[in-house]
């Protein structure tokens, strides 16, 4: 099919040069040659880079050390690190220890993020011990079935980051790589991909081996080529999804560059944020603590959660929420809640049970007979009324309360909050830190008004 001038540029701009190329590969190769020496585990090159389909620039290389599956889990956890530890030394690198399902090391080896992720050596990915160890069949697969689709799956994956739908970490719960690159093989190439993604709807199923041997419920099923009992979009979010859609149906209409660059626009300043949100007429509330320590897919989830639990106990108050939103910065979390009112009057309705059930009705009036109510228990168009004290008036007391302790947040979220939490008021809400997600929250347009915004089309 032929290309469009402007995506040609685009893959002027983004196809990795030879030099980057052959770089990364040979530091890919050294570095596999050193687990490889060390007789303790085979090594292999895994993700974009291994597959040919990195856009230029990025700096990634996984390297997996995959060890004989008869390892006990502890001994490979045990083996893995201290192996990838030394390999990160003998490079001269700097490194950390990061946690996913398993431990694994994060090196800086020239210039390059490197990740030395210990796994098992499986025959096959439906006998995986641990959720990495499929990763090694994911390689082989695009590898064998990439074709001449590599420049397509360039595209996707640009067009799906400038978009702001690329990642599938549970802050973005958008499309993986390989995600991007298994639709792309499927519907055999970027301009197919989008045809077919235009027309998109809730439960759409993709199964790329026509394996169809289980179910799943989340917005768009690709079934795994390697491992049918997975889901490759589990992680994709029913708003990415359609995010995506629109984007699709957008550049079909009109093709252009702007959907493949991300415009960098800087964070409003403490000023023009005051000023938006008091045209908005609404109160925000943002609560910060200290970030826990482990990794974001591990937090945010939480994060989200505990949102959602104090957004109810808000509402069950009397404080009606427009919408919340959560971030989690290196240092501190922010919980931010746009809220419809901020004050409510000391009584409120509290309504019972019809009078004709006789027994539900002869409880609540027990009850609440001898309470410190307001007014009532009294029958109004047949059901029991009471009007009661409410304990919070102000929705700034009753996120400062320990109330909001008795919800159900996040296990570690809860742990952190138990050390302490702030409560900023409206304008006093911005923040440096967080000043880019603030800004996103006031600013919030899907991706395809965004661009037409810029464009002026």
């Amino acid at each position: 099919m032929t290309r469009c001038p402007c995506e040609e540029e685009v893959l002027r701009r983004i196809r990795p040069t030879p030099e980057e190329r052959a770089y990364i590969r040979t530091i890919g190769e050294r570095l596999i040659e050193a687990v490889e020496r060390s007789g303790m585990a085979k090594a292999m090159m895994v993700g974009s880079v291994a597959r040919d389909t990195f856009v230029r620039g990025d700096r990634d290389l996984d390297i997996f050390m995959l060890f004989d599956p008869s390892l006990p889990r502890e001994d490979l956890q045990e083996k893995g690190l201290s192996l990838a530890r030394r390999i990160a030394e003998e490079f001269g690198a700097t490194w950390r220890e990061k946690y996913a399902e398993h431990p694994y090391i994060n090196a800086t080896i020239n210039s390059l993020d490197i990740d030395l992720v210990p796994c098992y050596a499986v025959p096959s990915a439906t006998e995986i011990k641990s959720a990495v160890d499929r990763t090694p069949f994911h390689t082989r697969y695009i590898r064998a079935h990439i074709g001449d689709y590599v420049d397509d799956v360039l595209l996707m994956k640009q067009f799906a980051k400038a978009g702001g739908v690329y990642g599938s970490d549970h802050m973005t719960e958008g499309f993986s790589g390989y995600l991007c690159e298994i639709l792309t093989i499927y519907y055999g190439g970027f301009h197919p991909l989008l045809e077919a993604a235009a027309c998109w709807k809730p439960g759409e199923v993709v199964d790329i081996e026509d394996h169809g041997t289980k179910s799943f419920e989340e917005p768009l099923v690709v079934i795994d080529p390697v491992d049918p009992e997975r889901n490759v979009a589990a992680a994709l979010s029913v708003s990415r999804m359609f995010e995506f859609v629109e984007l699709a149906r957008g550049y079909l209409e009109e093709p252009s560059e702007a959907f493949f660059c991300r415009p960098s626009s800087p964070p409003l300043s403490r000023e023009v944020f005051a000023r938006l949100l008091a045209a908005r007429g609404t109160y925000l509330f943002a609560i910060t603590f200290a970030t826990p320590e482990y990794t974001p897919d591990t937090v945010v989830p939480q994060l989200r959660k505990s949102a959602e639990s104090i957004r109810e106990l808000l509402e069950r108050s009397g404080f009606p929420a427009n919408r919340l939103d959560v971030c989690m910065q290196k240092d501190r979390c922010m919980l931010l809640f746009e809220l419809m009112a901020n004050e409510v009057p000391v009584m409120r309705r509290h309504i019972g049970p019809p009078a004709w059930s006789r027994g539900n009705a002869a409880k609540f009036v027990a009850k609440y007979v001898d309470d410190e109510v307001l007014a009532g228990p009294y029958i109004e168009d047949g059901r029991y009324v009471v009007e009661l004290p409410r304990t919070f008036t102000r929705a700034v007391d009753l996120l400062r309360s320990k109330a909001l302790l008795d919800v159900a947040l996040g296990k570690h979220v809860r742990r952190s909050m138990e050390n302490g939490w702030t409560v900023s008021v409206g304008a006093g809400c911005w923040d440096r830190e967080f000043a880019g997600f603030l800004s996103g929250f006031l600013e919030r347009s899907s991706p395809l008004v965004r661009i037409r915004r810029i464009t002026g089309k």
